[in-house]
Order: structure tokens, then sequence, then C-alpha cells
């Protein structure tokens, strides 16, 4: 931004400033707040008590680490009474699948004795309905074996369940379920604790809708927080979200952008000033916004200066501007003294 030099002559009743270079830029201003990139709920999916836990909210974990353990209890006796039946199916399959064998033996006899005449039609039908009945006791036997696979199967699943793992590196930041509680995971997993990758944070900046047409994508943008508000944080604008916000009738729209943080100083939840540069300009010839006077045209401007103790009219044609300040393009030189207050004011 430029630095203005305020001239110091004899009392007059003008105060200018002189025509500098500088950087001016054309920014959108909004207030924003911090929040992690990659942030996650960890919840339990199978019902018990949580016997363990194993963090404490700050603890930083890594993907795959062991968080906690809900009492593996009745997962582990599941899995008893489910192998314990599958080996009597088992059993009651080999006792069906002989008899099978021995009714499909018969019914071979039968059909070689009949040729013979040497055995009743009758006979010979009830070798028949004695097989197929057989058949129909083994695909029982055998759909009750599969049933029964798939129920040990979902026990073995709840058992390691029971083992609360984190998804992902990252800091507990919260813990909703203590240890000794019990959980009930019935239509939605309850909730245990929440990760946050903090290596990375979300800036999500409340715009009001009369600046969002001004922003796009791409755009660069930066913040200060309030305990540190001379270090500036900057990124680039990743998305403004199209579902606005009311807040006492008055709509907003959320700007987000993301920033690293490697030194760990930024936190959840930290108030943003956000800045978000529409347009820039570099080394130009800039002045206070208050020195412009009437408008003559799109960008042009009369613009009162002070030479040799007289007040002398220009017309400027100008630039980028902002709240503070204006570029000029043309009609003033460096070093010009332009007349920013009148009306019996010492120049400062």
């Amino acid at each position: 931004m430029a630095a203005w030099h305020f001239s110091h002559p004899a009392p007059t009743p003008f105060k200018t400033v002189k025509v500098v270079k500088g950087d001016l830029q054309q920014n959108v201003l909004a207030t924003g707040q911090l929040d992690a990139v990659r942030k996650v709920d960890v919840g339990a999916q199978v019902s018990g008590q949580l016997e363990s836990l194993y963090v404490e909210i700050g603890d930083r974990v890594k993907k795959g680490q062991l968080l906690g353990v809900i009492d593996p209890q009745q997962a582990q006796n599941s899995i008893r009474e489910g192998e314990a039946t599958l080996r009597e199916l088992h059993a009651q399959l080999q006792q069906a699948q002989a008899e099978q064998q021995l009714a499909a033996v018969t019914l071979q006899r039968n059909q070689a004795l009949a040729k013979l005449q040497a055995v009743s039609r009758q006979d010979l039908d009830q070798a028949a309905t004695q097989l197929a009945v057989k058949k129909a006791q083994v695909g029982t036997i055998q759909a009750q074996i599969a049933r029964n696979q798939a129920s040990l199967d979902t026990a073995k699943i709840n058992l390691a369940f029971t083992r609360i793992e984190a998804p992902m590196d990252g800091d507990v930041v919260q813990i909703t379920t203590l240890q000794g509680q019990t959980v009930i995971a019935a239509q939605q997993a309850p909730n245990i604790l929440t990760l946050a990758d903090l290596s990375t944070m979300l800036v999500k900046a409340q715009v009001s809708e009369a600046d969002v047409i001004s922003l796009k994508p791409g755009q660069k943008a930066w913040f200060t927080v309030l305990g540190d508000p001379n270090r500036r944080f900057d990124g680039v604008l990743k998305d403004i979200q199209p579902t606005p916000e009311k807040v006492n009738n008055a709509i907003f729209y959320y700007a987000r952008f993301e920033v690293p943080n490697p030194e760990g100083l930024l936190r959840l939840q930290m108030t943003a000033q956000v800045h978000i540069q529409l347009a820039g300009v570099n080394q130009v010839q800039v002045i206070p916004l208050a020195a412009l006077g009437d408008q003559i045209a799109d960008n042009r401007y009369h613009v009162s200066i002070l030479k040799q103790g007289k007040e002398e009219k220009r017309e400027v044609a100008i630039g980028l501007r902002n709240n503070i300040d204006v570029q000029i393009l043309s009609g003033l030189n460096i070093g010009d003294e332009v007349i920013v207050s009148r009306g019996g004011a010492e120049a400062l």
C-alpha cells in the first residue's frame, strides 16, 4: 500500500498529500472461520460397553492405530455358538448324504429286480420316493449350513468391529463417548470421537451477496487471525458454495480456500479476517480516494492540487480503486501536492 508523505509548509487552509508510487489492491473483505480440511467422526458399528479408550483430546494418531475397544464378549459368544451349530449341521449332512446314497443303491437294485418282475411296482415307487426325500433333506441341511456360515461370518466381522481403529492420520479433537459408557448401534453408528487433520486448514469466509458476484476460483486470498494480526496466511480461492445462509435478513455465501498449517498455529473455529483479491497493480501513481473531486465522465474526475501556494484544478483519469486509495492513470505527476481537505486545517 502507498505510504503518504504529508507536506509541512506554513499554515494553509488546505491539507495536502504528495502523489507517490505504490501498490494497490482491490479486495473483498469478509469474516471467516477456520475448520479442518479433513474431519471424521469415528463411530461404533456394534453395540456394547466401551471397555477401553486409549486416547485423549489433543493426541495425534496414525491411520490404523487402536483407539478403543468395545466389550467383545457378545461377539465372541456368537462366534462360538455359530461354530458349534455348523459342526452339528455338518454331522447331520454326512448322515443325510449316507442315507441318500443308500436310497440310491436301493432304487437301483429294485429297478434291476423290476426288470425280472421280482419286485412289485409299489416297492419300486417307494424306493424312488425315498431317494427324493433324502435328496431334499441334504439340500435343506446344505441351505442351513450356508445360512449359519453367513451368520458366523457376520459375528467375526462384529468381533473385528469391537476394535475401534483410526481411519486416518489426525488429531483427536473431540471425545463423545467415555470409557465405561454403553453404545447402541441401531440405525446409525454412535459417535465415539472426532479426528481432524490439522496439517491443512479450510477457511470459510462469509461473503455478502453484493460481493460474491465478483469472486471466482483461483483468486488470491489471505487472512489474519485475532491472536496475530500482523501475520498473513496466503491461499487461493477454492470454491464458492452455492447454497446461501440468511443472517438477520441478509444473504451470505461461503467462499472457501485452504492454507497449510505446518507449525500448528491455526486451530479449529478461529476467526479469520479474510481478504480476497479481485485485482492488483504494483508501483503505480496513487492518491487517497478522498482527493477525488467532481466526476466528469466514466473514470475521469477533477482533482485540486496546491502549486506555489495556489489551488489549481486538474482533470485525471483513474484506474483501480479501493476504499482508501485510487490509481491515477494520467493528469498528475509524482510529487504533485493534491488537496484532500480544506476549511482552515493545517497541512500535516
